[in-house]
């Protein structure tokens, strides 16, 4: 069987230019989904490709970060996601601070991501159980850290005494 060297030779050429437009697809295509930061500049593909993949692996650690946190804020608990209480995530309490100025109780808490809603919920019963009224709480998220701001009046008589009670069953959460 004798088969036409030349029609052999074409058919490799229109197999390989039908490959480079496939690529050339989809390349554009993965352009077109990650965002550009000099579009007139000309960059080379391998440069296009690792910005893309840059890009891809931010967005999935923002993603990670993002469910941690709706985690936290359901009161999910996402212990059985780390095994290691190593990271900022993995500790009950890591920090308690009370202060005490006049009849303002302020109460701050450094947790971490884990267990953050029963910590902050844990905090508020006590100043509750201690006579205490609150007046605001906020918090705010920063890594896998979680800063809770809370601020309660406590009635005129032995103010430094109530206080003292709070930090100290506070301090009994701290792992």
């Amino acid at each position: 069987m004798d088969q036409n060297p030349n029609s052999t030779k074409t058919d490799r050429k229109t197999i390989e230019k039908n490959r480079r437009n496939q690529m050339k697809a989809l390349y554009s295509q993965l352009t077109s989904l990650v965002p550009h930061q000099a579009p007139r500049e000309m960059i080379s593909v391998s440069d296009q490709l690792e910005g893309a993949t840059n890009y891809i692996k931010k967005l999935q650690v923002n993603l990670e970060k993002m469910n941690q946190k709706k985690k936290c804020l359901m009161g999910l608990d996402v212990s059985a996601n780390s095994n290691s209480s190593s990271n900022n995530g993995g500790a009950k309490l890591q920090n308690v601070d009370v202060r005490v100025k006049g009849s303002a109780l302020e109460v701050v808490l450094i947790t971490g991501l884990i267990n953050c809603q029963f910590t902050f919920s844990e905090t508020i019963r006590v100043i509750h159980e201690e006579g205490a009224d609150v007046v605001s709480a906020s918090f705010s998220v920063q890594d896998n850290t979680v800063f809770h701001t809370i601020h309660s009046k406590i009635g005129d008589s032995g103010q430094e005494c109530v206080a003292a009670r709070i930090s100290k069953r506070l301090k009994k959460v701290v792992i």
